[in-house]
């Protein structure tokens, strides 16, 4: 009832709750906060970020986005892109070799984060350099990759922006990952959210890390 009351407010303000990895909230969703703020001044943002994932049915967020679909019922979703990822190694290093990697060590996901489609490719990449790090966070993996630890995948964005890292050039691109926006069916005309998502749209549709768009 609650989600269904909201769904028919029509004024464009009140509060939108916002859920996503810590990456994707700091390095690409910044633009589109700062647009909707300055368009939408009555609407107060809630930014949520981290692993878990928030239920939308449960209002803990208005809208979400993830690397995988969404598995729950009553849930609108979109393919956003598909976010392009990088590999790199600390700015006043040497550059490793593909197919190598002797002398050097890798950063990769923690165990219970499950399997990453990267971290397979890093390993076969440079299948001679043993393991560094394993971290569940994308923004402690680049630090760490600044410091000199180690060879990091990580989302174009996020390498991009980061101070003190360099992005190798390689023949072959580590594997793309799918964003995904959604929010639950019960809110679809509601204003704030409305506005919100064209606007997300129009930012990261076809934006410079989309590897469908066919950008460099």
């Amino acid at each position: 009832m609650e989600r269904r009351l909201a769904g028919k407010q029509q004024a464009l303000d009140g509060t939108l709750r916002v859920t996503s990895a810590d990456w994707f909230g700091a390095y690409v969703l910044p633009p589109v906060l700062a647009a909707y703020a300055a368009q939408y001044p009555q609407v107060e943002i809630e930014v949520l970020t981290g692993t878990r994932l928030f239920n939308l049915a449960q209002r803990e967020a208005d809208v979400a986005f993830r690397i995988v679909p969404f598995e729950e019922q009553d849930i609108v979703q979109r393919r956003l892109l598909q976010m392009r990822y990088g590999v790199y190694v600390s700015a006043n290093g040497p550059a490793p070799v593909a197919g190598d990697g002797s002398g050097y060590r890798l950063i990769t996901p923690d165990a219970f984060s499950g399997s990453f489609p990267d971290t397979a490719w890093l390993r076969e990449m440079f299948p001679n350099a043993g393991v560094a790090l394993h971290s569940n966070n994308r923004n402690v993996k680049a630090q760490m990759c600044a410091m000199g630890m180690g060879i990091a995948v990580l989302p174009r964005p996020l390498g991009d922006q980061t101070h003190g890292i360099r992005r190798l050039e390689l023949n072959v691109e580590p594997p793309h990952r799918e964003i995904w926006m959604g929010y639950h069916r019960d809110l679809k005309r509601l204003n704030r959210l409305r506005a919100f998502v064209d606007l997300t749209v129009t930012y990261l549709a076809n934006s410079a890390f989309d590897a469908s768009a066919g950008s460099p």
